[in-house]
């Protein structure tokens, strides 16, 4: 192995995205060292597969050394399914599926007077961590997302019930992180924890990260409601009172059908998004997202819960 003489202070210093691609392979190789049997949430959107992406550079050449886990609550775009199965394919991995759907099936859960699904995702969520035996759990959340993620540690510690305890959470300095936990607890990472939006989609153009299509403008069938565009189909239909028109859309984050709208856009190539994103001053699920419309702490509600 050659050694570099070159002295420090000539040296090339490391981008932001060197920088935040260092942090979350060193917190993906603490897990994997750390822990007995983690698992990566995986729904084939964007932030899932920079996640799924910085473990296959993390462990090259060698498998990722854990699974895939998607909860499906059954109203998701077909588009990411397909792509959600691919993927999983490709790496080689094992991918289980947890679905909403069996539970409202046998009467664990109901459907919602809103038709959304959303928040029906933290029991099956919670019943496949117990079942797989999962002690840690990847997850793709950002801090700039929302103000709930931006409080959570990178390390979340979740009790017996899957709980998150906003005012019960470990110092992580020095990139320090503590993963101690009792039989029945598990411990939520979010290695991209750091990356901003804008981070992300750059992370995706510098390594050719393949996403679907759905990211990217196309034109669609919507209506609009709330401020936002929404797609035409089985699990959106528009009220009588609103219009249904043909335009050019993309999705800056793919959930349910039933809770997830599109922004008005023509960035159909990665460049586009990125000059669309930079000047963005609403977050994507500020924009975007119905179910975090619900009250101001809506995304805390459901983390405290259980939820990713």
């Amino acid at each position: 192995m050659s050694i570099d003489h070159t002295p420090l202070s000539t040296q090339k210093p490391l981008s932001t995205l060197d920088v935040l691609e260092s942090e979350a392979i060193h917190i993906i190789r603490e897990v994997a060292a750390e822990f007995e049997k983690p698992v990566l949430l995986f729904s084939g959107g964007k932030d899932s597969v920079t996640v799924l992406h910085l473990a296959a550079k993390a462990f090259w050449p060698a498998k990722i050394p854990f699974g895939l886990l998607h909860v499906d609550t059954g109203h998701n775009f077909p588009e990411i399914l397909k792509f959600r199965d691919e993927t999983a394919a490709h790496y080689g991995i094992d991918l289980k599926v947890a679905k909403v759907q069996d539970y409202i099936d046998d009467g664990r859960l109901r459907e919602r007077a809103d038709g959304t699904r959303n928040t029906l995702q933290t029991q099956p969520l919670i019943d496949a961590i117990a079942e797989g035996g999962y002690d840690a759990v990847f997850g793709g959340a950002r801090r700039d997302e929302d103000k709930a993620r931006a409080k959570e540690r990178i390390f979340s510690l979740r009790d017996e019930f899957g709980q998150w305890d906003p005012s019960n959470q470990r110092p992580e300095l020095w990139n320090l992180y503590n993963g101690r936990h009792v039989n029945g607890e598990h411990v939520r990472l979010f290695p991209i924890s750091n990356f901003t939006e804008l981070d992300v989609w750059s992370y995706i153009a510098r390594e050719n990260i393949a996403l679907p299509h759905l990211y990217y403008a196309h034109e669609r069938e919507v209506f609009q409601r709330d401020g936002m565009w929404w797609s035409t189909g089985e699990f959106s239909a528009p009220r009588p009172e609103e219009s249904v028109i043909r335009k050019s859309v993309r999705y800056r984050t793919v959930g349910d059908m039933s809770c997830t709208g599109a922004v008005e856009s023509e960035a159909d190539d990665i460049a586009s998004v990125l000059a669309e994103v930079a000047v963005t001053t609403v977050t994507e699920r500020g924009a975007t997202r119905a179910d975090d419309r619900i009250s101001a702490a809506a995304m805390e509600d459901r983390k405290k819960d259980g939820y990713f």
